[in-house]
């Protein structure tokens, strides 16, 4: 794990301890602090008996406290702790400014910071891809799930890749990312902000902790990304802010898993991004063709009878599904779920591409009425329906995708679980059409 002597001998309260309020405990205590821990559960509470006091830290003086550290999870914006620091004049941080912190205790090193509203994981994959593959040490950390204080160090002229979600910059003060992203912006998360000015603006904090010897690099795919550029080459020197052309980056068909114009824009970031790294197109060229995507995120989950079927779960909102849409020209489209808007407007650009839908959910009567009007519509309601008629339908190059631009919680746990759902479905079809189907949902 990651220790640093800047936080012998302080005193921090933590509080939630999922994955990455575990890892700033055991970094803290390894590190000579002292450490008071709180989670709703107590299980992982009991977990550290004997090694911190227990006690949640609404219900003590924070007076003394050198900082709280919360998960991301936590609402800044509603959550008591916000005002109970406050009063008491500590820092709410996160383990990413713990990060921060420590840095000046490790072998010298880079750090790549990635956010945007979409994209953020394939993004950070790729470039973690791309850094192994040019032989440099590489860790990858924040919002893709792994915590980064959790991570063994870097030997020296290694580089960090962190995804960093609005809420991991809210709780952030002082990280200066040698190469900092914004791939996209659209409405999100709106509950834990004032509007989407709100959104925008924590995602701008990212470049404002940047020294004006750093690299920013952007989208160019919305006024609203483009407009926090021009913030950036403001406050940067010049040529250290990068917008980028993903129609410049030509070879997007030799590279099987990042089909569709947002994962050419996201090749065009990350190429970027490891430019600056200082690594050529001999390397980053074959590594897009043999970079593997993430699960849930058009992912290829099997290819029979010439149909191809793809697991695009993770697209939880219109903006996300529009350009796996446009990633290929004959698609049957499962979508729906528990929708996060009541139309599909930016997904209405390809739906030329749609050879028939099938809606699922809550959002599927809603949805149907939408589409009807433009293309062929299945009011299926059941993901299994979905894809039973979906490869009924299909004929020899098209492609069935679930891409459901909505939340999954009407009907499964996560995205994940909806995901694997497609892919049990589509394995047990594929093997015997008349199978019934495995159990969906929670």
């Amino acid at each position: 794990m990651i220790v640093s002597n800047a936080f012998a001998g302080k005193r921090f309260a933590v509080l939630g301890l999922a994955r990455s309020g575990v890892a700033s405990v055991e970094s803290l205590l390894a590190s000579g602090a002292h450490v008071t821990v709180w989670d709703s559960r107590e299980e992982p509470r009991a977990a550290f008996e004997g090694r911190a006091d227990i006690a949640d830290p609404l219900a003590i003086d924070l007076a003394g406290f050198d900082g709280v550290v919360v998960s991301p999870g936590v609402p800044l914006n509603r959550h008591p702790i916000t005002d109970h620091a406050r009063a008491a004049g500590v820092p709410v941080m996160g383990d990413i400014e713990l990060f921060a912190q420590a840095r000046a205790d490790l072998p010298p090193h880079r750090v790549v910071g990635i956010t945007g509203t979409n994209g953020k994981s394939t993004t950070t994959m790729l470039v973690h891809h791309i850094c192994a593959a040019a032989g440099m040490p590489v860790r990858l950390g924040g919002n893709i799930g792994l915590p980064i204080l959790g991570q063994e160090p870097l030997p020296e002229g290694g580089v960090y890749v962190l995804e960093l979600s609005s809420y991991q910059i809210d709780l952030t003060q002082s990280l200066a990312c040698d190469v900092a992203a914004l791939i996209n912006l659209s409405p999100d998360h709106l509950d834990r902000y004032d509007g989407f000015a709100g959104y925008a603006a924590s995602k701008a904090r990212l470049f404002q902790m940047q020294r004006a010897d750093q690299h920013a690099v952007f989208g160019r795919g919305d006024e609203h990304t483009l407009k926090i550029a021009g913030e950036a080459f403001a406050a940067h020197d010049a040529g250290f802010v990068h917008i980028v052309a993903p129609d410049a980056l030509t070879g997007q068909a030799d590279w099987p898993s990042l089909q569709g114009p947002h994962n050419l824009q996201n090749a065009a970031i990350a190429v970027e991004i490891v430019r600056q790294l200082g690594i050529g197109e001999d390397v980053w060229r074959p590594a897009l063709a043999s970079f593997v995507g993430l699960p849930h995120r058009m992912e290829r989950v099997a290819e029979a009878a010439g149909v191809l079927y793809v697991n695009d779960s993770k697209a939880t909102n219109p903006a996300s599904t529009a350009p796996a849409l446009g990633a290929y020209p004959r698609i049957h489209w499962i979508l729906g779920g528990l929708p996060k808007s009541d139309d599909l407007d930016e997904c209405a650009p390809y739906f030329s591409h749609v050879v028939a839908a099938y809606t699922i959910g809550e959002a599927g009567p809603r949805f149907a009425e939408i589409l009807e009007p433009v293309m062929p519509v299945t009011r299926s309601e059941m993901l299994c329906d979905a894809v039973r008629q979906a490869m009924d339908a299909a004929q020899p190059g098209d492609v069935v995708m679930l891409s459901p631009a909505c939340a999954s919680f009407d009907q499964f746990r996560d995205f994940e679980a909806r995901g694997d759902s497609f892919r049990q479905i589509v394995e047990a079809l594929i093997q015997d059409h008349a199978a019934p189907c495995p159990p969906e949902g929670r």
